[in-house]
């Protein structure tokens, strides 16, 4: 089938300035782009005052746990309303493949936040995935292998060094992953059970990405002046002290380094970027590729356990409850959060669980008071309750000025992080996103209109080589996204809607229609990446 878009402004992907011209589609890919096309097609769509580009790519995303969902389509519909097409999924460690058949950890994957639950099965390595999601899901998708996972696949959650066995069976996971097609390993640092492991193990993933020539994305340690990953609460920042474990770990090699999420959390956290910043332009003076993501938003969602040290989180149940071990615990709580500028009032409870949706949207402030327990006690009770996986939306994690400066930053790279849970708030980043991120550049706050494009389309696939992707090119794959500037614009925001996203193509079908999705089509019309391996330089 051919389909001709006419009339519209056209951005490609590069970063070069717009060029009014037309697109002609023809069954999956691009087959013309001009400035005025002459051709039978089968069908003609005037998009007079509109602007096209290659679909959005969100560059660092969880949704490979929702692409195998019995019913998948409810989760990817809002991206889909972004003008997003693409993702680059399976991030901070916690990937959904990443295991052997057979493997007695399952139950393990996932780091609290996501797991195998009406799906249609699971599936330890990227064929197997792959041979599931291919035609099979709405969007396209490239996933990385998770370390996290893989380390549970093979030790639990169990707070120690590998055995040389182990250690071994967990890199040959990874390494399988990355000659099967994977788009690069990534690291949780601050999940379990990647927070266990130590650097000389780190250094031995990202190894694998160097000789594979593929990005290793890191959920680094600590994101915040002061954490619970490290025990001096004074000195140095512990954002700092987690992006110097990055260097100890990329420093001599080849490695492309991607920095997830840079958010500072906590108002103490703000006066870190300037430092984090220098650091990243060191380490690429060195010779190291490092690249960092941001989404449009200033809080975040985590699990709930993600202010507990490691060491409270090892213990068993009985070592909980002992009296120093609370104490100790209430000290280095109390003293984190002055240090910090973040606290119990910060953290909103997005979902404890069945029978306690009566904390959803109250701070564990406001559930202390009204419990009458003080903060700690409520916080490791909503901990409790929810079996230590309970979801918080935090913040402030930015601000708009620092949002406005990383826009703005050659290096910065766009996504959402975002994920539709089927139970309490969700995180607003799945409604609009990347329409905030195009409104920036209207109003002036953003950078240029064609540099956004490029970061939130050709720049992720250049990063992650995403084939025939990203690009708004002949022979190209034709993912396709029409969106109006002026309702960009004029658009409020923070709505729990998008708004300014008008056409989705996906693989050239009309998935999205001025608000109407095309749900018969989107049961198949999204495609598995597969990412061919390369040596460094290439």
């Amino acid at each position: 089938m051919k389909t001709l878009l006419k009339n519209a402004k056209i951005y490609d992907g590069t970063g070069a300035a717009p060029f009014m011209g037309d697109v002609l589609i023809e069954d999956q890919f691009i087959r013309k782009v001009g400035t005025s096309i002459e051709e039978k097609t089968d069908r003609v769509i005037d998009l007079s005052g509109k602007s096209l580009s290659s679909g959005f790519i969100d560059g660092h995303s969880h949704n490979d746990w929702f692409a195998i969902k019995i019913e998948p389509l409810p989760y990817f519909a809002p991206f889909i309303r972004q003008g997003i097409c693409t993702f680059v999924a399976g991030n901070c460690g916690l990937s959904t493949i990443g295991f052997e058949k057979g493997c007695s950890n399952i139950d393990k994957l996932g780091g609290g936040l996501f797991g195998f639950r009406d799906t249609t099965g699971q599936y330890g390595t990227l064929d197997d995935f792959f041979t599931v999601v291919d035609g099979n899901m709405p969007c396209n998708m490239a996933v990385l292998a998770g370390h996290c996972s893989a380390r549970a696949a093979v030790s639990g959650y169990e707070n120690r060094k590998l055995t040389a066995t182990e250690e071994k069976e967990m890199l040959a996971i990874l390494e399988k992953a990355l000659q099967q097609g994977a788009a690069g390993l990534s690291l949780g640092m601050m999940y379990e059970p990647g927070l266990y492991a130590d650097v000389d193990e780190l250094k031995k993933v990202a190894a694998l990405c160097v000789k594979y020539n593929k990005p290793l994305t890191v959920h680094p340690r600590a994101e915040s002046k002061v954490s619970m990953a490290y025990p001096q609460l004074f000195g140095r920042s512990h954002l700092l002290r987690a992006f110097d474990e990055l260097v100890e770990i990329a420093k001599g090699t080849q490695l492309k380094l991607h920095y997830s999420h840079a958010i500072f959390v906590g108002r103490s956290s703000f006066r870190d970027k300037e430092e984090l910043l220098k650091l990243m332009a060191q380490l690429r003076a060195e010779g190291v590729d490092v690249m960092f993501d941001i989404y449009n938003e200033c809080l975040g969602v985590s699990v709930i356990t993600v202010i507990l040290p490691g060491w409270y989180q090892g213990m068993s149940v009985e070592e909980r409850k002992k009296p120093l071990n609370r104490l100790k615990l209430s000290a280095l709580v109390k003293a984190s959060s002055m240090l910090l500028g973040f606290g119990f009032p910060d953290i909103i409870v997005a979902y404890i669980g069945p029978g306690y949706e009566r904390f959803e949207g109250k701070s564990v402030h406001q559930i202390a008071q009204e419990e009458g327990m003080r903060d700690l006690d409520a916080y490791l009770m909503l901990c409790e309750v929810s079996d230590f996986k309970g979801r918080v939306n935090m913040g402030p994690y930015s601000t708009p000025e620092i949002i406005s400066e990383f826009e703005h930053n050659p290096y910065c790279l766009y996504m959402t992080d975002a994920w539709v849970e089927d139970h309490g708030i969700q995180n607003p980043a799945i409604y609009d996103c990347y329409p905030k991120f195009l409104r920036d550049s209207l109003l002036g706050t953003g950078d240029t209109m064609p540099n956004t494009i490029r970061r939130m389309t050709g720049a992720i696939a250049d990063r992650f080589m995403l084939p025939m992707r990203g690009y708004l090119k002949e022979g190209y794959f034709a993912d396709l996204t029409v969106f109006d500037e002026s309702v960009l614009q004029s658009a409020v925001p923070d709505q729990e809607k998008p708004f300014g996203i008008d056409k989705v193509f996906i693989n050239g079908t009309l998935v999205l229609d001025e608000g109407n999705l095309n749900e018969n089509a989107l049961r198949s019309t999204g495609r598995a990446i597969r990412i061919s391996n390369s040596k460094p330089g290439d």
